[in-house]
């Protein structure tokens, strides 16, 4: 395990220390635990976007042009 100096202005480590121990854990696993959350989501996002890149507007466009246009069923309305 490596360790990391980090500089938080202090409004921001006092609200990290009252949610660590609201959650019983100690600040280093909170703080720990908020990276790591914080980069799978990044690396959720970048995925995402490097699909998006792929994706073919047009196909999905022609699939959606054939659906039928039926008349909803009585009672499935948008409210």
């Amino acid at each position: 395990m490596s360790s990391y100096p980090l500089r938080l202005p202090d409004h921001v480590l006092e609200e990290a220390r009252r949610a660590a121990a609201e959650d019983n854990v100690s600040l280093n696993q909170l703080l720990s635990s908020l990276i790591a959350d914080g980069i799978g989501h990044r690396r959720a996002v970048l995925a995402l976007r490097r699909r998006a890149e792929r994706g073919d507007t047009a196909a999905a466009v022609s699939v959606l042009d054939k659906v039928p246009a039926n008349v909803p069923d009585p009672g499935d309305t948008l409210a």
